[in-house]
């Protein structure tokens, strides 16, 4: 199956390319890329002619630092539902999360990885081996991830630092400027650093309800972007169900027109379980249900389909060793 990348995204590539004083019109042609797929939610060009078009339009653009530009231009309509999730989440973290999570939205060439230590949060964006190694598509990745921080943050985020694998530019100034942090060049790997502090700050555009919302969308997404997925696919009806109550790998299984036992196969065949399933996405709502103060722990147990409180509050107490009172609390 080849890789894929959102049409919408490409929008934000073609406002940058043609701020630098190029016309992508040309370049799309060549590349077979269809101006009108790119106000389609659903539509999706091949991996390689956006990979294509990075080096295309590096070749013609005298300047190696534009794609910064990301940070001016980046508008969240182009990471369709990931973009508005983002804008609602708690937290730094919550939404670097998903970005990790949902990433595969936007492309199937480059993947995000969080990881954590003691004193900071960093995202590693990693390329597949398909992907060519091309600089200004990587400053721009982190151009945006940095405009997407402060529209949650604030103007005055600033990361701990910023590491990049390319050699610093001639025009290096300008991610000093941009970013106003350590950035380090000719680094093991493209890293963008937050301090714990930074990222678990709780954010006043926090909207869990909307939060929701878009990640029960992207679910979706993922489920028909690949449709031989069974987890996601699971995953959502599970999420679809649960308020119902009674939820059943015989319910799922008439939501995806299969028999249980197909479904049951099917998820041995990728080393899961229904059960295990229902826990985990249980578990994943429950957490950010549990940070919406506005919804009542009996409520939060009716919407995770238990069918008394008491049960949800065993369950809760053996995911974090908490009740939900406590973990609410703390």
């Amino acid at each position: 199956m080849s890789l894929t990348y959102s049409a919408p995204a490409v929008a934000l590539t073609l406002k940058i390319i043609e701020s630098s004083g190029v016309d992508p019109d040309p370049l799309m042609r060549k590349l077979c890329i269809d101006p009108y797929k790119i106000a389609d939610p659903n539509a999706r060009f091949p991996y390689k002619r956006i990979d294509a078009l990075w080096a295309e339009a590096a070749a013609l653009i005298d300047d190696p630092c534009f794609g910064l530009k990301a940070a001016k231009y980046w508008h969240p309509s182009h990471l369709s539902g990931l973009g508005y999730a983002w804008l609602s989440s708690s937290s730094l973290r919550t939404a670097l999360e998903r970005f990790s999570k949902y990433m595969r939205m936007l492309t199937e060439g480059a993947a995000f990885e969080l990881e954590e230590t003691s004193d900071d949060l960093s995202i590693v964006l990693r390329y597949n081996a398909i992907s060519r190694q091309q600089p200004t598509r990587t400053d721009s990745a982190m151009a945006m991830l940095v405009a997407m921080c402060r529209a949650n943050y604030g103007d005055d985020f600033n990361p701990a630092s910023l590491a990049l694998t390319h050699p610093a530019p001639d025009c290096s100034s300008k991610f000093y400027e941009l970013f106003r942090c350590p950035v380090y060049f000719d680094a093991p790997n493209n890293r963008f650093t937050l301090t714990l502090e930074s990222a678990d700050k709780r954010l006043e555009s926090s909207n869990p309800l909307l939060s929701t919302l878009h990640d029960q969308y992207m679910i979706n997404y993922l489920a028909q972007l690949d449709n031989s997925n069974i987890q996601e696919r699971v995953r959502a009806a599970i999420i679809q169900h649960l308020p119902d109550g009674n939820i059943s790998d015989s319910i799922v299984a008439e939501a995806l027109y299969m028999n249980p036992r197909t479904l049951q196969r099917r998820l041995q065949k990728e080393h899961t379980t229904f059960k295990t399933q229902v826990n985990s996405v249980r578990q994943e709502l429950a957490d950010r249900y549990i940070r919406d103060s506005s919804k009542g722990l009996a409520e939060i147990s009716y919407l995770l389909g238990f069918s008394e409180m008491s049960s949800f509050s065993r369950a809760f107490k053996r995911w974090t060793g908490e009740s939900p009172s406590h973990y609410r609390q703390g």
